[in-house]
């Protein structure tokens, strides 16, 4: 019945955000002193070449004493980020037209004829 009862009380509340090959978990949990605090663990999905897959895992812990400044920080990151690009998404991943400035597609003639790479004899080094 104990085994039972630490089971129970670790899922005290959690969520779940999937976002393409990455799911975020947020879960809060008690610590032995029957304290709460939070972890966010985020499963990356990936698939190998014969069609099995794995998930890579990565988590943070953070307790209530860093509630205060962690929020602060988190907003002010995001904040940051929406003032200064916006809500929409900008990558080639997201948006199949996207173009990056300064880009120009290369052909394979031009690359064969381009003076600007040096060629380098293994010997030398």
């Amino acid at each position: 019945m104990r085994e039972n009862e630490m089971i129970e009380k670790e899922d005290i509340f959690s969520k779940v955000l999937r976002a393409g090959r990455r799911t975020y978990f947020f879960d809060v949990r008690a610590t032995k002193a029957d304290d709460y605090y939070i972890t966010i663990t985020e499963s990356k999905k990936f698939t190998e070449e014969d069609g099995s897959f794995h998930f890579k895992k990565h988590k943070i812990y953070l307790y209530k004493e860093d509630f205060a400044a962690f929020r602060e920080i988190l907003d002010e990151m995001v904040d940051f980020v929406l003032d200064q690009k916006g809500e929409e998404v900008i990558s080639e991943r997201h948006q199949k037209d996207f173009k990056r400035e300064n880009y120009t597609e290369t052909t394979d003639d031009e690359m064969k004829s381009s003076e600007s790479f040096t060629n380098i004899d293994f010997d030398d080094i």
